[in-house]
């Protein structure tokens, strides 16, 4: 079920009527809310549905597990048999085929049968998400920052609608809490919930649909076939397709929740105004970042045994952070050039300390000129990102040296506006959009209806006929 259409929308709304109704009797409301989950996460394929219950058993019989009485080393390895757990519907259902490929592909070369049968499983929507939640809440439970909660609430922040099946990640000492609690209806922030809301189905429906058909995914499927000034903006235009389609989804789960009272952490933060590729990492999938750090690159050692092993866990994060994005090389490519960028900009910060300079850039011509590199460094691994293998990749980087001088048709005024636009919104301060979204708080509910009514036919009308799933659903 995808969040832009007529299908959600009665969803929500009957949602909505029985989640309010029901919110003074907790034990009713949660089992409503579970039921209304699985029926959300149903609408794709009902034969998963176990999948995510499976997921919560071994969770909770972990956390319960970890919890019994014992030293630090055997909760220790109690939460590793726990995480291990967890991670093996994860790898055999996202990476299995990959890794069975990747090795009969290998031991071809030297004339060996493949080991494994090579089987097309089927990927569920949104497991890498659903799976890291489940283990932030174990390691939780192990570090002792949380207690091991009821059944029925680790099942219902497990599945919860509105961030299951693409973020964000919400940890259990976020919404664990919430999830306990009776909410008031009369503290609901309902403009911000609308300004969420139509802000994000105007970046996906509009933004995103329009630059994907128009010109990112036909230079992407065919690169030879066009010129570099047209593969440039490709690349550019699917920088801005990926932000605005996956922005818009966090933005809209984050409104929806606000309208059922719960409040989710932000997972964005003008990713392309950053100075540098840890200044991106940031801004980008804030809560994805903020799991990778916590539950791997601090327990790998951080940054506390000198450079070399810091190098080493950057990349080891990055690659591992690629590698959870899609099963696929071009992704672990697309980690790996992040993990260099990071420690090559730990080194060069390194060296204008030990010079006597700022670790930052200071000067405006200095902040936009390292926004200018960082932009076109997050471009670069757009194109692995985006490319169907490594070759396809390195072709569309090859027309950037071949194809100058050919015409650019795709290049239309309209695709260039919307690039160049979405790109000064990165750049500008949060006062305009903010000074928006009080403007509008301000006004009396008929303006408001009218100013939704307005924006909605906007949508309609210049958004396509359909709507394409969000690109995270496939992570």
């Amino acid at each position: 079920m995808l969040f832009p259409t007529i299908d959600f929308a009665i969803f929500f709304a009957v949602v909505f009527a029985l989640h309010w109704l029901l919110n003074p009797y907790r034990r009713a409301w949660k089992w409503f809310m579970l039921a209304a989950s699985y029926v959300f996460y149903a609408w794709w394929d009902w034969r998963l549905v176990w999948l995510l219950a499976l997921v919560g058993v071994l969770a909770q019989a972990g956390a319960l597990w970890i919890e019994r009485r014992g030293d630090e080393r055997t909760r220790r390895r109690r939460t590793a048999v726990a995480v291990v757990a967890l991670l093996l519907p994860l790898a055999w259902f996202k990476y299995y085929g990959f890794f069975a490929l990747s090795l009969a592909n290998a031991l071809d070369g030297v004339g060996i049968p493949a080991p494994l049968p090579l089987l097309q499983v089927v990927l569920p929507v949104g497991i890498s998400f659903y799976t890291f939640m489940a283990i932030s809440y174990v390691v939780d439970v192990s570090r002792l920052e949380i207690s091991p909660s009821p059944w029925l609430d680790l099942f219902v922040y497990l599945a919860f609608f509105p961030h299951l099946v693409a973020g964000p990640i919400v940890r259990g000492e976020e919404l664990l809490p919430q999830i306990r609690r009776a909410r008031d209806g009369r503290s609901i922030d309902v403009s911000r919930a609308a300004y969420l809301i139509f802000g994000g189905l105007f970046k996906k429906v509009v933004v995103s649909s329009f630059l994907a058909t128009a010109l990112v995914d036909p230079v992407f499927g065919a690169p030879g076939a066009y010129g570099a000034l047209e593969v440039l903006f490709a690349i550019y235009g699917y920088a801005i397709v990926i932000y605005t389609d996956f922005s818009a989804y966090t933005d809209i789960a984050i409104g929806v929740a606000l309208l059922l009272g719960f409040e989710f952490p932000a997972n964005f933060d003008r990713p392309y105004s950053a100075t540098s590729l840890r200044d991106f990492w940031g801004r980008w999938h804030m809560t994805l970042s903020r799991w990778l750090r916590d539950y791997l690159y601090i327990p790998l050692g951080g940054s506390r045994r000198g450079e070399l092993r810091t190098a080493v866990n950057v990349m080891l994060t990055m690659l591992l952070g690629g590698l959870w994005h899609g099963a696929g090389w071009t992704f672990v490519a697309w980690g790996g050039l992040h993990g260099l960028g990071q420690v090559a900009g730990r080194r060069r910060t390194r060296r204008r300390l030990a010079r006597g300079l700022p670790s930052e850039p200071t000067t405006a011509a200095e902040i936009w000129a390292a926004r200018l590199v960082t932009f076109h460094l997050v471009c670069l691994g757009w194109v692995f990102f985006r490319a169907d293998s490594i070759g396809s990749a390195f072709e569309v980087l090859g027309r950037l040296a071949s194809g100058w001088g050919e015409p650019a048709p795709l290049l239309t005024p309209l695709v260039v506006v919307a690039i160049a636009g979405m790109l000064a919104t990165q750049n500008l301060s949060r006062t305009p959009a903010e000074r928006i979204r009080v403007a509008f708080a301000r006004v009396g509910p008929v303006l408001q209806g009218a100013a939704l009514a307005l924006v909605l036919f906007g949508i309609t009308t210049l958004g396509p006929q359909g709507v394409t799933p969000f690109i995270y659903f496939r992570f």
